[in-house]
């Protein structure tokens, strides 16, 4: 009995020591500095943390303010050297007014973000909206400061077509 323990416990350390550097088969997903990871210029997570994937609007608007500007010409250059990738661009708005207004609003927002990014040579095919009003606030309370962060679009970078 106790030589079937052993061998079970030695076991079970082999088993757990191959899962301790994933990338050691020249794969290296996600790890650092690896395909996926924030340090490799051509995934999604990099233009997540690098790039910026989300742009802010003023109350009641859908214009580009300078600053959403410069991310947006970040993204299309992402994009126009990554043509592999699609983006959805959801629309998002804070909690005042209505579900209606706000649904209208987003997608008119994410409406400015994808004609931008048309503008700046990324092929309109790639780009999907997708307004989601109200209903997916990344910030909850009822002041100022939350509002001014639902207020935005968001750039969701996907591999292959948009369904």
């Amino acid at each position: 009995m106790k030589l079937y323990s052993k061998a079970l416990l030695i076991l079970a350390a082999v088993i757990l020591s191959a899962c301790t550097n994933p990338g050691r088969f020249g794969g290296g997903a996600g790890g650092p500095g690896g395909a996926g990871s924030t340090a490799d210029p051509a995934s999604p997570a990099y233009f997540q943390e690098a790039i910026g994937d989300r742009v802010l609007f003023a109350v009641d608007q859908h214009t580009l303010s300078p600053e959403a500007m410069a991310i947006l010409d970040q993204q299309a250059d992402w994009l126009n050297a990554n043509p592999e990738y699609t983006a959805i661009i959801e629309g998002h708005a804070d909690e005042q007014g209505t579900s209606v207004y706000n649904l209208a609003l987003s997608g008119r927002r994410a409406n400015s973000v994808i004609e931008y990014l048309v503008s700046r040579g990324v092929d309109p095919a790639r780009l999907k909206p997708l307004p989601l009003g109200k209903e997916r606030p990344v910030a909850l309370c009822s002041q100022e400061a939350c509002y001014a962060q639902n207020r935005r679009a968001v750039t969701v970078i996907t591999a292959g077509g948009i369904g």
